[in-house]
């Protein structure tokens, strides 16, 4: 296999790894630093600002709202236009937001109105940059190795947010939130340097499509006609927005009830982080035949948590069940991702990966409004066995679709098609199933 930046014979990466791999990778490993501890200094920022947590919560759903909006259109205009300038153009626009969010910070000036304002902002780059990264990332390596690709670029990409949330809690507390968000800021000016240097010279001009609403049409067809993918996505719209839930709602008022306060519980959090490096180390190694049964099974574990929450069990059991929640969740993830690189036409597979992103996240910020309240009606150890019931019957409910069981990895079929040209070159992956 060769690389558009050249022979392999000049190069110290894996034959897998051509160039516009790796600087996808190194590009996500930077954002993902610099944005996971963005996110604990931009809480910091609003708190110093005079703000509670209910205005935490506001700047948070800020950045929610016009990522859910925008998904779909964003996976159109990724498929419509070069994914790389789309990339690049978010991540402008998410510079630009970060930067002028750290100089109110650091400037004392800082209103809930500006940060909502530029959270938003940050939340509709998002929305465009995450189908057209997808698509990229997806249509950048070919043959045999695409599993073992796709598990080191996650392990890249849950070991920078486990740093960069570490790092991040530190800076804040050493130097100050603002500073922090200028950094995250400098993060994606370097990724989007990065991403502009992506070679595209082998990707074949896309005919003109027949419109915005075109595109859509022709992204849902090609969702709704695939059982195992709409299967998958709608257990995940409700598995993620009760774990969500559990998490950010649940899992903070547990651990200042009965184990010890956010110590405790950023450790467990620290343990699923580990986790998901762990099990994308396991991943460029194992090689399931049958991708998507070996993938859901391993969702199972995802009820884990929520029912470690609902007893409570100690924190030593808590950080164990998290680490191995961590561990089986990235085993879908790369399963997931191969899947999709498999099946999916190469020129749609933005509009996919847009309809896969919005059923992930669009029902998060009602299960997250709907906390309290069920807590209230319910009680929070009853509310918290009903998110781990939840988990286990959508994923059993995804098991009983026979694409599920039954999508096998295509080898040999994937390995012819990477002797035809560039594990750069965006051009069509997989067939249609």
């Amino acid at each position: 296999m060769t690389s558009a930046a050249g022979p392999p014979s000049r190069s110290r990466r894996p034959a897998w790894a051509g160039r516009n791999y790796s600087l996808l990778t190194a590009a996500a490993f930077v954002t993902n630093l610099g944005s996971h501890g963005a996110l604990i200094a931009a809480a910091f920022a609003v708190l110093e600002a005079g703000g509670d947590g209910g205005d935490v919560g506001l700047v948070a759903a800020s950045r929610t709202l016009p990522l859910v909006l925008f998904l779909l259109i964003g996976g159109a205009v990724a498929d419509r236009l070069p994914r790389h300038r789309v990339m690049v153009a978010a991540n402008a626009l998410n510079c630009v937001s970060q930067a002028a969010f750290a100089v109110l910070v650091l400037t004392g000036e800082a209103r809930l109105w500006q940060m909502m304002l530029l959270t938003a902002l940050g939340g509709a780059g998002q929305a465009f940059f995450s189908p057209a990264a997808e698509g990229m990332l997806l249509s950048s390596v070919q043959g045999e190795q695409v599993s073992r690709a796709f598990a080191v670029f996650r392990m890249a990409m849950q070991g920078a947010a486990v740093g960069g949330a570490a790092l991040g809690g530190a800076m804040v507390a050493a130097i100050g939130p603002g500073w922090v968000l200028a950094a995250d800021a400098a993060a994606f000016a370097v990724a989007g340097a990065m991403r502009a240097l992506l070679d595209v010279r082998h990707i074949p001009r896309r005919p003109p499509g027949g419109g915005m609403l075109s595109d859509l049409r022709d992204g849902w067809r090609e969702f709704a006609g695939r059982p195992w993918l709409w299967a998958v996505v709608v257990q995940f719209s409700v598995a993620n927005a009760v774990v969500g839930a559990a998490d950010a709602v649940y899992g903070p008022l547990v651990a200042r009830d009965h184990l010890g306060g956010a110590g405790p519980w950023g450790l467990a959090l620290g343990f699923f982080g580990a986790g998901t490096v762990a099990g994308a180390l396991l991943m460029t190694r194992w090689k399931p035949r049958r991708l998507l049964l070996a993938g859901t099974v391993c969702v199972f574990p995802l009820a884990l948590p929520s029912a470690a929450l609902a007893v409570p069990v100690p924190v030593a059991v808590l950080c164990a069940v998290m680490f191995l929640t961590g561990v089986t969740l990235e085993v879908f993830g790369v399963s997931w991702m191969t899947a999709l690189h498999q099946e999916i036409p190469e020129d749609k597979l933005s509009r996919v990966s847009a309809y896969d992103w919005f059923g992930s996240v669009a029902l998060v910020p009602l299960a997250a409004a709907l906390a309290g309240p069920a807590e209230s009606a319910f009680g929070r150890t009853s509310a918290l066995w009903g998110c781990a019931a939840l988990v286990v019957v959508m994923t059993a409910a995804a098991l009983c679709v026979p694409d599920v069981r039954n999508l096998r990895r295509r080898t040999k079929q994937v390995a012819m098609t990477s002797q035809a040209g560039s594990a750069d070159a965006e051009r069509p992956v997989g067939g249609l199933g």
